[in-house]
């Protein structure tokens, strides 16, 4: 089975990259919602172990919004046993306490351990529980990590693409370079301290004709509350030239009622 119309163009698709393996899966509504998450936060390898209604399911495909050839390639298994046999290292998502020993991750921490996993040339794969009761403790024991999101302790409840997501989320920030902050400017830039400079020297030389400055012992620091108050973000240089036009505006103003 196909995607209706062939899906979005994903990929590239790692030999090393986390295998997102769905564990007795209920709903093809769900299967096809994962895909979509794990799209996009660029996983792109599915195995679907035992799932309730069997597969293909062109109910999948209709949730998938587009993340179709995640569908197309996903591969189906009748046990974990045999979704695993090929990987060395097994992480699997435990939202509740087991009586398990087991090292127990974030799922930033996680995915940064399938990073460096992924670089080493290992072959890793991350078990997610079926939707009512998750992963039981002969899922977890094929693990070598349990991985638990710090959540709401008192509303800890995700669906199966929220679940996957979030570790797609932290697998894509792995590598991601976006700045943790920047300023939209469009098409002017961040206005530069000369810039700024010109446009306070404007501004206090109005002030001053206004006589708004008049107080000497005060002047210096109502200058300063000025300096801060423009200096306090990035001001960017058109915001600048619409504060001189303010400024010469009122000037104009106030000569003309003179």
């Amino acid at each position: 089975m196909t995607g209706r119309d062939g899906g979005a163009d994903i990929g590239p698709l790692g030999d090393f990259d986390p295998v997102v393996i769905l564990v007795r899966p209920q709903l093809a509504e769900n299967i096809g919602t994962t895909a979509r998450a794990m799209a996009n936060g660029g996983l792109f390898h599915l195995r679907i172990v035992a799932p309730r209604d069997g597969w293909p399911q062109e109910r999948a495909w209709y949730a998938s919004s587009g993340a179709d050839r995640i569908l197309d390639a996903a591969q189906v298994f009748e046990t974990v046993d045999d979704a695993v046999a090929d990987l060395h290292r097994i992480f699997a998502t435990c939202p509740r306490p087991r009586h398990v020993v087991k090292p127990v991750m974030t799922a930033r921490g996680a995915a940064a351990e399938l990073r460096v996993a992924s670089t080493r040339g290992l072959r890793t794969g991350i078990l997610f529980g079926p939707e009512r009761a998750g992963l039981d403790n002969e899922d977890m024991a094929r693990a070598d990590t349990l991985v638990r999101y710090p959540l709401n302790p008192k509303f800890m409840s995700l669906n199966l693409a929220q679940a996957v997501l979030i570790m797609a989320y932290e697998w894509f920030l792995t590598e991601d370079m976006t700045p943790p902050r920047e300023l939209m400017t469009n098409e002017t830039h961040v206005a530069t301290k000369g810039e700024m400079e010109n446009f306070m020297s404007h501004l206090i030389r109005d002030l001053d004709e206004t006589n708004f400055l008049r107080n000497e012992q005060k002047r210096p620091g109502m200058v300063r509350n000025l300096r801060h108050f423009f200096t306090r973000g990035e001001v960017t240089e058109q915001e600048l030239r619409t504060l001189h036009g303010v400024v010469s505006e009122l000037s104009s103003a106030r000569r003309n009622r003179s």
